[in-house]
């Protein structure tokens, strides 16, 4: 039975105070070591990579059932109690600047775990090529800010990324694992937690994969040639353009009128408005792609430069000239054990939460001495 569900998570600040941090590493503690010997450690990373899971685990915690912090505080809090020798598993990369140490995270915890080189690598790929998919890909308004990986000393692995939205002050999640990726570029996603837009660039669709298809034949064109084109769409060319020819200046201006687009007579402005010409596109980074041609659309997104207005571009170019529209539709796909840290549902009890953390380390205890 699949799970689906929306959930809030409005960016909150500040710090969560350190009495409930102390409470939350003790219990989060506690919580690992029953999961580990219950489920084994890949068992913990499949948890960790269901979005459900993960924001009941917030909010078991007692931190937030609703708020960006829901993601990096609880992030934080694992990275800080989980030791890998003794959980068998470890956690790279964070908030901010800690997303940046990410792959020096990797080196540190492949030593701890014993992990080849090879796998090493494979785990460095697949860390930047979630980011550049959720960056590039699932173009919804929100930026990546944080970026999390939990890795098992067999090299299975899972990513909890997020990204914000700084307009309508809103967080988006993203939840990756290594055991359901077939493709970096099509449903990659476990899940995905946040406010549902009505419309979003969804180029990992499998709605989009002719889409993707013809974006890669255009990477391996010309870019002169391309260039070319371009301009003559967004009206700024020397070819006369016919009068009965939208350009991607008219729909970047949202002049549209509601009538028929492609045969839908139900079109919207705002849904034209969808159609917005990047302002700009990095050409070095399509004469590079010309220059390697790459097979697929994943080998065209691992190309330095290639981000989301250059995705963007040759995605409506694709839908306009070669009618293979990308996906519009939105990816997004979670309560309370203790209270939440701002008093909702209700205040922390500190005193159940003690109780219950020293509830579980006395049942692995007694679980452990008779299995001797």
């Amino acid at each position: 039975m699949k799970k689906l569900g929306v959930v809030d998570l409005p960016l909150h600040g500040g710090k969560a105070p350190y009495w409930l941090l102390k409470r939350m590493k003790s219990l989060a503690h506690a919580i690992f070591e029953v999961i580990i010997d219950e489920h084994g450690v890949n068992g913990a990373i499949e948890k960790l990579a269901d979005p459900l899971w993960f924001q009941s685990l917030s909010c078991a915690l007692a931190y937030d059932w609703h708020s960006s912090g829901t993601t990096t505080v609880v992030c934080g809090v694992l990275k800080s109690v989980i030791d890998p020798e003794e959980f068998g598993f470890g956690i790279a990369g964070g908030k901010g600047k800690a997303s940046r140490n990410t792959l020096a995270d990797i080196d540190a915890l492949g030593e701890k775990l014993k992990l080849s080189d090879d796998k090493l690598s494979e785990l460095k790929y697949a860390s930047r090529i979630s980011a550049k998919v959720d960056n590039a890909c699932v173009q919804d308004g929100y930026q990546l800010y944080h970026h999390s990986m939990f890795i098992s000393e067999k090299g299975e692995w899972a990513v909890i990324q997020q990204g914000m939205n700084p307009i309508d002050r809103y967080a988006r999640r993203y939840h990756w694992l290594s055991s359901s990726v077939k493709r970096y570029d099509e449903e990659p996603h476990q899940g995905i937690v946040g406010r549902q837009c009505e419309t979003v660039l969804n180029l990992t669709s499998t709605e989009s994969r002719g889409c993707r298809g013809t974006s890669v034949d255009l990477a391996r064109t010309n870019p002169k040639e391309l260039e070319r084109v371009y301009k003559e769409l967004s009206g700024s060319g020397n070819k006369r353009i016919r009068s009965d020819q939208r350009t991607l200046a008219e729909f970047d201006a949202g002049v549209i009128p509601a009538v028929e687009y492609k045969g839908k007579s139900n079109t919207s402005i705002e849904e034209a408005l969808l159609y917005r010409l990047p302002r700009r596109v990095n050409w070095d980074a399509l004469h590079e792609a010309y220059d390697k041609q790459p097979e697929n659309y994943e080998q065209f997104l691992c190309i330095r430069g290639v981000g989301p207005a250059t995705v963007r571009a040759l995605a409506l170019i694709s839908d306009l000239i070669y009618g293979e529209p990308p996906s519009w539709r939105d990816p997004v796909k979670f309560s309370y054990a203790f209270g939440g840290k701002d008093g909702v549902p209700y205040p922390v009890d500190k005193r159940t939460m003690d109780e219950t953390t020293e509830l579980l380390r006395n049942a692995m205890k007694e679980a452990k001495s008779l299995s001797y």
